[in-house]
């Protein structure tokens, strides 16, 4: 990523949120609670039923000078709007399932604990955050055929099982419109069935593989949209991302905007950081230009 770093010292009153049940159980396999231990890092577990944004802003309120979350992308959000809201450093600990906001940072997404050196001396940087409708997010937020993905309770254990599934189901020649529109810089662009708004653009490989983000300081938004007129279009994407080679299908088209509004006339499945949700139209999009100060460790596996 192009953003600038800089040395910065270990934090007073450093504190780490946990979601246990993240990633497959991400957190006991990595021993991770311990290593927060014997690196003196305070730690609050979420339990069922707790409302994540309130114990943040309560660790905050209690003298938390930086703030981590170890979970999956949709909590990651929640923690870093916090932290961005109180204007203190963010630590991603990637230990969910997918971890893209990790890997733009530059971590290797399969060494949570390592990541846990970002709160000793660190590098700090500042990047963008988005938002729709005022909800912040840090990745992505996906709409029509995706927002139906995530909403299945497979996605997640079989995902390339559930997108050839809903593909076929809900791109079909007998399948309802999504009821989604949107004003591209060459026009509007009526009932597409994807349409994926970013927190800075992505080189975007298929439906259900994210390529990663050259840069998160553009304050700008990248902008997806994809349409399938008939049978034959059909199958030609399910080729497209059976290859990967998912960009260069005829009904694509990309930009990146400031802000984006999307139109419908009913409630909109979708994706928010792969957390699925009822939105409510009209959704307004807006970049967060350098919202975010994020720590990394001062050696990171993977170069930016």
């Amino acid at each position: 990523m192009a953003t600038d770093w800089h040395d910065v010292p270990r934090g007073s009153h450093p504190l780490l949120l946990v979601n246990p049940r993240s990633g497959d159980e991400k957190v006991e396999k990595f021993g991770l609670l311990d290593a927060c231990r014997s690196r003196g890092i305070d730690t609050v577990v979420l339990g069922p039923g707790d409302d994540l944004r309130s114990l943040a802003h309560t660790a905050v309120e209690r003298g938390a000078d930086v703030i981590g979350m170890a979970g999956g992308d949709g909590s990651l959000g929640v923690v870093a709007a916090v932290a961005a809201a109180r204007g203190i450093p963010f630590i991603c600990v990637p230990a969910g399932t997918r971890n893209h906001f990790a890997l733009d940072l530059g971590l290797d997404r399969g060494d949570p604990v390592g990541a846990l050196e970002a709160f000793g001396p660190a590098r700090e940087g500042i990047v963008d955050l988005a938002t729709v409708n005022g909800r912040m997010f840090v990745n992505n937020v996906s709409l029509g055929l995706y927002g139906s993905m995530v909403a299945s309770d497979d996605y997640r254990g079989e995902k390339l099982k559930t997108a050839a599934e809903t593909i076929q189901h809900r791109l079909g020649p007998d399948a309802a419109p999504y009821d989604l529109h949107v004003e591209a810089p060459n026009g509007p662009i009526d009932d597409p069935q994807v349409i994926e708004v970013s927190n800075n653009p992505y080189l975007l490989r298929s439906l259900t593989t994210f390529g990663t983000r050259a840069r998160m300081d553009s304050g700008t938004l990248g902008v997806v949209t994809l349409r399938v007129g008939d049978t034959g279009d059909l199958e030609q994407l399910l080729a497209a991302e059976r290859e990967r080679r998912f960009k260069g299908f005829p009904g694509l088209d990309s930009w990146t905007a400031a802000q984006l509004e999307v139109r419908s006339s009913s409630p909109v499945p979708a994706g928010v950081d792969g957390e699925s949700c009822l939105l409510t139209p009209p959704l307004r999009f807006q970049s967060q230009p350098s919202a975010l100060r994020v720590r990394v460790p001062r050696t990171r596996t993977r170069a930016t």
